[in-house]
């Protein structure tokens, strides 16, 4: 800058690129470099813009490429400076062999093509689930509304169509859905009917237009996800995504992997080092541990990568519910609070303090700073402090700087207190009425037949959950993601003994009084059975809750499912 050139990259810290670009929009500064990202919605005009070479290196292709033409021309584009400028200059510095090809089509108007038939499977799918599409008519006919159709009318050759009559059209059209219809059945999104015309769309299916994934990544969960996977499982099978495909993996890139991979725990496959996937993989391990990134660029892929984490193993989560696979849905959300904060599940929560790392991790011992019992997470801490900052900052001040005390305190003092309250809603045999019965309080005499609760066997009842606040509201504290997010939270009801998850509720942030109800069936069998009631984040680790509901499984009443079925269908005609 003192020499007036500037650069201009996405790895720049927020203020630099601020102050870059203001000394040169104001002619401070002559000369500014500047990555691609110029082609992509930054407006700086300038006398003369020079673009060298028009080529980048793809990582998924493992090769250099052409930049699209309209990117070229975006860049050529600020050339001029209005006001100043009468004309504006720009310098394309290409490989001989190109320039024809270049002149052509820089000084000729140039067609903007459709790219719908990279994506068409994942757009059937979409309107397939909303139910705007039930046949491959109304698949031909959905493709025939679309820009798509206009430009294989007007450029058939672009699109591989040898001529426009009608039969080439139609045989053409029939193929392309054929062909996307079979891979969104081969991806379990879709069920084709005996008829071989009908459609109808599939659990899968709908959970994948819903999060806006990939036909492919679903099939991957399908596929991959089992009943009890661990979490370094899991994270593969995140990682794997198709929405990972297009992270850049740029020139040499494989070499940065292979030395990143060094330095953490789970290992990768070392003949995959310029895969997207495997970078994906380390920028998420690096993130749980902290680890030194190579390079800017990582810290901005790294973002790009948590961006998408979450709305995905929200899908995962779907997949392993409708599997009914509860240690696998417990450790998705997990993988979710290890993603907001930025550690591993196996760190002590007290990490995840700003400013507290593994060195600190003695202050919290039995006899450090007057603490009578050692302190191994979030909740034991809280309950220590029990409001008053100065117990706490007694605690670390010996370690930490007291502007560093105050923010760890900040964060402690905003965690979610929460208390939890249920009962049963349903139909008994000896009432007239649907009723609602409280459930025992935890820790009460198991030997006690009042500790158990009477259901009948093989009928809906629903839980409601009652969520009360103790402290006042705030955003989640994720000083390791990198955008704002609401707290929200999953409830989990499942049978441990058999591993079976029965219902799942996600709720968003909970205010003074929250209600939630959540259905679910008796097993069939009578005797006594424990469901557990999982509260989890999915904000922070270590301050989930959970609780057993006794149940004594009577035998069926005739009359009380008589009364239950009688009373959904009066909610649905209501």
């Amino acid at each position: 800058l003192a020499f007036g050139i500037g650069m201009h990259h996405a790895g720049l810290h927020e203020r630099d690129r601020k102050t870059v670009e203001e000394l040169f929009v104001n002619c401070k500064i002559q000369v500014l470099i500047a990555t691609s990202t110029l082609a992509w919605g930054v407006n700086f005009p300038a006398h003369l813009v020079v673009v060298k070479g028009t080529e980048y290196y793809d990582g998924k292709s493992r090769r250099y490429v052409d930049y699209p033409i309209t990117d070229v021309l975006q860049m050529m584009g600020r050339a001029g400076r209005p006001q100043f400028d009468d004309q504006g200059k720009a310098v394309i510095l290409v490989h001989d062999i190109k320039k024809d090809f270049y002149k052509k089509f820089l000084y000729e108007p140039f067609p903007v093509e459709s790219s719908l038939l990279g994506v068409l499977s994942d757009h059937l799918n979409a309107e397939i689930a909303a139910g705007t599409i039930s046949s491959k008519q109304d698949a031909m006919d959905y493709i025939t509304w679309t820009y798509f159709f206009r430009r294989l009318m007007m450029n058939p050759s672009y699109y591989s169509l040898e001529d426009i009559s009608h039969e080439s059209i139609n045989r053409y059209l029939s193929n392309l859905v054929e062909r996307s219809l079979r891979d969104l059945e081969g991806s379990y999104c879709i069920e084709i009917k005996e008829d071989d015309q009908s459609t109808e769309p599939l659990t899968y299916g709908r959970i994948a237009s819903y999060y806006y994934l990939k036909h492919q990544t679903i099939r991957t969960f399908k596929e991959r996800l089992r009943a009890e996977l661990p979490i370094h499982e899991l994270l593969s099978v995140l990682t794997d995504a198709e929405e990972y495909a297009e992270l850049p993996v740029r020139h040499n890139e494989d070499q940065l992997n292979s030395q990143l991979a060094q330095q953490l725990p789970l290992q990768v496959n070392p003949h995959s080092y310029d895969s997207a996937h495997t970078k994906t993989h380390l920028l998420l391990q690096a993130h749980f541990g902290h680890a030194q990134l190579p390079c800017s660029d990582y810290t901005t892929d790294t973002k790009t990568v948590l961006d998408n984490a979450i709305r995905i193993c929200q899908a995962m989560l779907d997949v392993a519910a409708n599997e009914g696979w509860l240690v696998t849905a417990i450790s998705i959300c997990n993988l979710v609070q290890m993603i907001v904060q930025g550690r591993w599940l196996h760190d002590s929560s007290l990490l995840t303090l700003p400013h507290v790392e593994q060195q600190h991790l003695g202050l919290f011992r039995k006899g450090q700073g007057g603490l009578n019992e050692p302190i191994e997470g979030l909740p034991e801490l809280i309950a220590a402090c029990n409001g008053n900052e100065s117990v706490f900052s007694a605690m670390v001040a010996r370690q930490l700087h007291p502007s560093q005390t105050a923010q760890a305190w900040s964060f402690l003092s905003h965690l979610p207190v929460l208390e939890v309250e249920m009962s049963m809603k349903g139909w008994w045999e000896e009432s007239q009425e649907q009723t609602e019965r409280p459930i025992p309080a935890a820790g009460a005499n198991l030997r006690k037949e009042s500790s158990w609760l009477d259901v009948h066997a093989d009928q809906e009842y629903v839980l409601q959950v009652s969520l009360r606040r103790l402290n006042l509201g705030h955003k989640a504290q994720a000083p390791r993601f990198p955008k704002a997010k609401d707290e929200g939270w999953f409830l989990v009801l499942g049978e441990v003994d058999r591993r079976e998850l029965l219902a799942v509720k996600r709720l968003g942030y909970v205010r003074n009084h929250t209600a939630v109800s959540m259905a679910f069936y008796t097993p069939e069998r009578t005797g006594k059975c424990i469901y557990t009631l999982y509260l989890m984040s999915d904000s922070y680790l270590g301050l989930d809750q959970q609780y057993d509901v006794h149940l004594n499984v009577t035998p069926a009443s005739i009359a009380a499912q008589v009364n239950s079925e009688v009373s959904h269908s009066d909610l649905s005609l209501g």
